[in-house]
């Protein structure tokens, strides 16, 4: 299965998911909660992370944290650390209480940040813990409703200012918000968003696609490669044309190069590139294997290919420029 995506940048904001490994309790007392929020203090401290809305459940949390330094994984591994070491030592555990690694989906505030904030904070009444969130203590809804000040590492300001500029007003009217929903079958926020690790309009999305995950690329050994299959594809007609261009219509390599590229590169599923290229699902994968296999025997393939790649997804390439009659034909 292939590794959740991470989309990092100055001032992003996430929703954060992190289940017990096996759907087992990470939190066995209030004491484990305190200290789970002591560790979301430790976060804000060394890294400046901003803890927006969070709910603390039996066997899962959930957070909308917003990172100013471009340093979720990193916010995410001291969290979960700190406390897997408490919790280890203090119920006399071993090994990593969590679920594999925590789920993240980059969100775009406006208006989504007011969704995931209700979303969040009616957890446990949608789990039948209590009929109303200001019941429950370990979510900040009640910072949101003036019944708890909030601590150094929290903010309800991003929310509240979607619902006005007057404060209390604000308030009145983001209770009103997640009040109304109880008993309603609202769809779910995120619903649609964990494949791509995206909540927003089709222009935030665009924008993500097209500015943000380049540059990410373009740093060395990007921690995430599924990121390359979110940037803005070429038409695989387009693959074809480049690769004919470099390598000449006529190459042994082209057509099963093409295949190559487009299968490695881009999210196509089989059957699309099967269909473009006249050829079943099961001759593609047979067509990426023996192109796989020549570009690991045939040095000037390779670099042939490596060049055809920076020109159609803007991959860093070394090496100087081979001409066409240098590949091997």
């Amino acid at each position: 299965m292939a590794r959740q995506l991470r989309i990092e940048y100055p001032g992003a904001l996430y929703h954060v998911k992190s289940r017990g490994n096996q759907k087992q309790a990470i939190f066995l007392s209030d004491d484990d909660r305190r200290i789970f929020l002591a560790c979301l203090g430790d976060a804000h401290e060394k890294f400046a992370a901003i803890i927006h809305a969070y709910c603390l459940m039996t066997n899962h949390y959930h957070l909308m944290v917003e990172t100013p330094r471009a340093d979720l994984s990193r916010i995410m591994h001291l969290i979960n650390t700190r406390y897997s070491i408490y919790l280890n030592a203090k119920h006399g555990r071993c090994g990593h209480p969590f679920q594999g690694r925590f789920k993240a989906i980059v969100v775009e505030a406006e208006p989504y940040a007011q969704l995931l904030a209700r979303y969040i904070h009616l957890n446990p009444v949608r789990a039948g813990i209590i009929g109303l969130p200001q019941e429950y203590e370990w979510s900040n809804f009640r910072e949101y409703v003036r019944l708890r000040r909030e601590p150094p590492w929290m903010r309800t300001s991003l929310v509240l200012s979607l619902f006005g500029v007057r404060p209390e007003r604000a308030r009145e009217l983001y209770a009103e918000f997640v009040l109304s929903a109880i008993g309603q079958e609202l769809k779910n926020p995120l619903s649609g968003a964990a494949s791509s690790g995206i909540l927003g309009s089709e222009t935030f999305i665009e924008r993500i696609k097209k500015e943000i995950i380049p540059e990410r690329l373009r740093a060395p050994d990007p921690e995430f490669p599924e990121l390359r299959k979110l940037t803005t594809r070429p038409e695989l007609a387009g693959i074809r044309a480049e690769v004919d261009a470099y390598l000449g219509s006529r190459n042994k390599h082209a057509k099963r190069a093409a295949i190559f590229i487009a299968h490695k590169n881009t999210d196509y599923r089989l059957r699309e590139i099967g269909e473009f290229f006249d050829i079943g699902p099961s001759g593609i994968s047979s067509a990426c294997r023996k192109m796989r296999a020549h570009v690991m025997s045939n040095e000037s393939l390779a670099q042939a290919i490596a060049e055809i790649e920076r020109r159609l997804f803007n991959k860093p390439f070394q090496g100087s420029r081979l001409q066409t009659e240098k590949v091997a034909e």
